[in-house]
């Protein structure tokens, strides 16, 4: 199981939000560099960066932060970065730049044809981002609520040929309730490539149950205000989960 923190940059800044809410951020640093390179140090394998301006605007907003970040990794640790993507020129300036893998969401739903030309284009690096509340996914910063079924897009994309789905339930996201497992592990069973969750991880608990359904699919967690405000320590549930599943 591959845990992964999470780094949300707003106005050039490490910050947290409470569902996706602009307005309901706590800031925890002015340096992501900085975090960045912390989370390395701790043995992070990989770093989520969400560019959480450019998720509103449809265009980045974080770049000079952005790579910073990837300075600051040196190139040890994949970097995956999601927000504001919505052009292929985009995709190829942040892998020119360092960036791993590229996280389409609001885009995919909106214009699946770019993800599928994505996808062509960038074999191997293109995550799909499907944040849902009850089933149905959210685009354009989580403000709106559409009729698609997570379950029937996840799908779809994987015949695209995406490497991997980022599974956000954001109901749970920033609040520290607990990941949703059934969910999670339902959408996993329905596919044939990686399922990473989001959303909600509260404890060194939540990661023992993801590790108890990597074998369904959930290959990674990304961990997120739990590890900012110290309710769960990185270094000892990467310890865990590698204990539990090898």
């Amino acid at each position: 199981m591959l845990l992964i923190p999470a780094i949300d940059l707003k106005d050039g800044r490490c910050v947290r939000l409470k569902q996706g809410d602009m307005n309901a951020e706590t800031v925890f640093s002015d340096d992501p560099g900085a975090v960045a390179r912390n989370w390395v140090e701790q043995g992070a394998r990989r770093i989520h960066l969400v560019d959480l301006n450019g998720a509103v605007a449809g265009r980045p907003r974080n770049e000079a932060a952005i790579r910073a970040i990837v300075d600051a990794v040196g190139g040890n640790v994949p970097v995956q970065l999601g927000g504001g993507i919505r052009d292929l020129d985009t995709i190829e300036r942040y892998l020119d730049d360092g960036i791993s893998y590229v996280i389409i969401g609001t885009a995919a739903v909106k214009n699946p044809g770019f993800l599928h030309d994505a996808c062509s284009a960038f074999p191997g690096q293109i995550i799909v981002g499907l944040d849902a509340r009850d089933g149905k996914v959210a685009t354009d910063g989580w403000s709106k609520l559409t009729r698609h079924d997570v379950l029937d897009l996840a799908r779809k994309f994987e015949g695209y040929g995406v490497e991997a789905v980022i599974y956000t339930d954001i109901g749970r996201d920033g609040m520290l309730t607990g990941v949703n497992v059934e969910a999670t592990v339902r959408l996993a069973r329905e596919l044939h490539i990686p399922v990473i969750a989001s959303g909600g991880f509260a404890s060194l608990e939540d990661v023992e149950k993801l590790c108890a359904i990597e074998a369904d699919g959930v290959t990674g967690a990304i961990l997120g205000r739990a590890l900012y405000e110290g309710k769960l320590d990185f270094r000892a549930a990467q310890a865990r989960a590698d204990e539990l599943n090898g």
